[in-house]
């Protein structure tokens, strides 16, 4: 099986956003303004979702296409595994 070629720049986003996390624990913990908390908490959900949507993406481009074309996965399976993965758009 090939590499995923979009985990590195996941897994930099996703430690981006674990440091952004750290930042906001500090933040509570300091008594910072809510309006200033919550905009950086809005920032590390949308950099979750960008790696989810990321990963979705290329689960299709990378696994499933691969199967079809390959013939290593059933339609049927493919298809299931397809929704399966959708869900989480």
């Amino acid at each position: 099986m090939s590499p995923h070629i979009m985990h590195p720049e996941i897994v930099k986003r996703l430690k981006r956003a674990e440091g952004h996390l750290r930042s906001i624990i500090s933040m509570l913990e300091e008594g910072r303004a809510c309006l200033d908390i919550a905009q950086q908490l809005q920032a590390v959900e949308n950099a979750i979702g960008k790696a989810k949507k990321t990963l979705v993406h290329e689960h299709i481009d990378h696994c499933l296409e691969r199967a079809v074309r390959e013939g290593t996965q059933s339609a049927d399976d493919t298809i299931h595994d397809f929704k399966a993965i959708t869900k989480y758009l």
